[in-house]
């Protein structure tokens, strides 16, 4: 994921905006993140986390990417 630039004003997203977002419920995200597929939250304090703005973005691009690679070589496969 990016490296933290003190320039930049990250945005925080929360549970309910993460899962908006990817389309994906509360135990696939979770499920996800145990197994290094998915992006990893950030303690914002007691019990509050929260996933950067910039790292679903990654993550969304990264699925979108792979998912246009499988299109593409199952069409030139035929």
């Amino acid at each position: 994921m990016q490296q933290y630039n003190p320039h930049h004003h990250p945005v925080v997203l929360r549970l309910p905006q993460v899962k908006e977002r990817v389309g994906l419920s509360r135990a696939t995200i979770y499920l996800r993140m145990q197994d290094g597929t998915f992006p990893g939250q950030i303690n914002l304090g007691g019990r509050a986390v929260g996933w950067l703005e910039s790292d679903i973005d990654e993550w969304l691009e990264a699925q979108i990417q792979q998912s246009r690679a499988a299109q593409a070589h199952k069409k030139n496969s035929k």
